[in-house]
């Protein structure tokens, strides 16, 4: 359960240091957001689970 946590704070610090850093291009792409097809954003959303998957597999390895 340790680990569900301290992967949730990694994603959380990742989040907000895109929007400390890049305030700007953040509003920019959430503004664009909607143009991009629902296929589009789900092949997006699959290939970012399984890299996440790879890397927690081969971390755990």
């Amino acid at each position: 359960m340790t680990d569900l946590w301290v992967a949730l704070g990694l994603v959380l610090v990742l989040e907000g240091a895109m929007y400390a850093l890049f305030p700007r291009q953040m509003i920019e792409m959430l503004r664009r957001l909607p143009e991009v097809p629902p296929p589009i954003l789900r092949a997006v959303g699959l290939v970012g689970i399984a890299i996440g998957w790879l890397i927690v597999r081969m971390v755990r390895s």
